[in-house]
């Protein structure tokens, strides 16, 4: 058992937020210790993740926390030396019915002129001269952001935890937090079944787990996990640069998106709907059927390369598809860093630079408006449209 051990700041959860929260507060010199109940880093959603980072979002706190991540992304082998496998292929939102146009439109319109983000719509034959390989039957054209890009989950969270133990962070896998310490209204540290941890500061980066976590210190968290399956197929020659997103609403699913990884395989995923509340990681005997045939629909030229794995991961949603970030008003010292509807790998390494600023007490305007979107006390009566 280890007991009395102080620490500046105890993360719970070593994922794609957790890890580089880690990082950036441990290089901003804070004594940080992560605990996980996995083996090793990024087990829980993070692993489940198919890559994409984009900044296209439709509301300011995610547009300008994805534009930093991406800022970081794009030059984390020149910083850091690690490849992460980062391509900068792009997003494409296709329209082929008069809804989706009207709403991407009116979106792009406001991305560029509110958030100054490189977007733009094209109509069907200058999108055909882009990528070529789309089905052009009922094509009216789609959003094209060039900026957009991909990375793999595993090593940038690899990469994450690398450089974070080599700044001083502590990680300590297979000890799931199972109480909080409170004393005088504050919470001063934790406990696992290997021992005590005190510390000045705790955040919960819990993802799916984070409602639990929260409750431990008396904190409400609005995040309900929702199970959503993805596949990955064998490699082919590259011939697809932007990540492909479908908004149309069909049986069974809100939505689709796939892209061409920087290694050749296709990735793909669908959003459930209804959405698959719970904790089932289970795969499904609906999920390729239903997806493969939306994608064909999309891209005939696929129906040739064969799926190699598919599997289930939990995204930790929110009422309105915003993340949570701020302090708990329940308890002093408690900070939820949580939410982030599926997205945790875009906005992680933004939200972890924006977490040492609210440590340090040292926020920015910008920040503030960021953090009154993503509060945990707001209504949640908004609703983020490309979630």
């Amino acid at each position: 058992m280890t007991s009395n051990t102080h620490y500046d700041v105890i993360i719970i959860g070593a994922g794609s937020v957790g890890t580089p929260t880690a990082l950036y507060l441990a290089r901003a010199g804070y004594q940080v210790l992560v605990l996980d109940f996995g083996a090793s880093v990024g087990q829980g959603s993070n692993k489940k993740a198919i890559g994409g980072i984009r900044a296209t979002h439709s509301d300011p706190a995610k547009v300008r926390l994805c534009q930093r991540s991406i800022e970081i992304f794009s030059t984390w082998k020149e910083t850091y030396g690690d490849d992460i496998e980062w391509y900068q292929g792009g997003y494409c939102f296709v329209a082929y019915r008069d809804r989706e146009e009207k709403i991407l439109k009116d979106l792009c319109e406001k991305q560029r002129k509110d958030y100054h983000l490189n977007i733009n719509w094209y109509d069907s034959l200058d999108l055909l001269k882009m990528i070529p390989d789309l089905n052009p039957n009922g094509l009216i054209g789609g959003t094209f952001s060039p900026e957009d890009g991909s990375i793999s989950p595993l090593l940038a969270v690899h990469s994450f935890y690398t450089n974070a133990h080599q700044a001083g962070a502590k990680f300590q896998f297979h000890e799931p937090v199972k109480s909080l310490i409170i004393e005088n209204g504050k919470v001063i540290g934790v406990t696992t079944p290997q021992g005590t941890y005190y510390a000045d500061i705790i955040i919960n980066a819990g993802g799916p787990w984070s409602r639990e976590v929260g409750a431990m210190g008396g904190v409400n968290i609005e995040v309900h996990p929702d199970s959503h399956e993805a596949a990955i197929t064998e490699g082919v020659a590259h011939f697809l640069d932007p990540m492909i997103v479908d908004i149309r609403p069909a049986e069974g699913s809100s939505n689709f998106y796939f892209y061409q990884h920087l290694t050749g395989q296709i990735i793909f995923c669908i959003t459930p709907n209804p959405p698959a509340w719970g904790m089932d990681q289970r795969e499904t005997s609906n999920f390729l059927p239903m997806v493969t045939r939306r994608m064909l629909e999309v891209m005939p030229k696929l129906k040739n390369i064969r799926v190699r794995r598919t599997w289930r991961g939990l995204y930790p949603m929110t009422p309105d598809g915003f993340p949570i970030i701020g302090w708990a008003r329940e308890v002093d010292n408690f900070l939820q860093v949580t939410g982030m509807c599926g997205q945790g790998l875009m906005l992680g390494p933004g939200t972890a630079e924006l977490v040492v600023r609210i440590v340090q007490g040292n926020t920015t305007p910008e920040d503030e408006e960021i953090l009154s979107i993503t509060s945990p006390y707001r209504d949640f009566g908004g609703q983020e449209m490309l979630k």
